[in-house]
């Protein structure tokens, strides 16, 4: 006879976004350590994006986001949209983990 396994549920849940602190332009440049108008390219290629459609103010994890992606682009000489794509799927592999982590402990 085979075990009862019990479902879970894996989805991800959304969670409703934070208040978070807000950079201009060139704070989020000074944090990533570029200058503003590659921010602006950024930007245009859709790379980095505003707080808010037609803002100028960027949130502290965009900052973070660029931050890592110029790593990725130096260190390991990723082109930037590589880069965008990796940090992207890195994020939703850390939410995934942190779900799988809070599905663990509650059982």
């Amino acid at each position: 006879m085979r075990p009862r396994t019990r479902a879970v549920d894996l989805s991800i849940v959304e969670t409703p976004p934070r208040a978070e602190m807000r950079l201009s332009v060139e704070a989020l440049a000074a944090a990533a350590g570029i200058s503003r108008a590659a921010v602006a390219r950024l930007v245009r290629l859709g790379l980095v994006e505003p707080a808010a459609p037609d803002a100028s103010e960027f949130t502290a994890r965009t900052a973070a986001q660029l931050r890592r992606m110029l790593r990725l682009h130096g260190d390991l000489g990723v082109n930037l949209t590589g880069a965008a794509i990796i940090v992207d799927l890195l994020e939703r592999l850390e939410r995934v983990e942190a779900e799988l982590a809070r599905l663990r402990q509650r059982s």
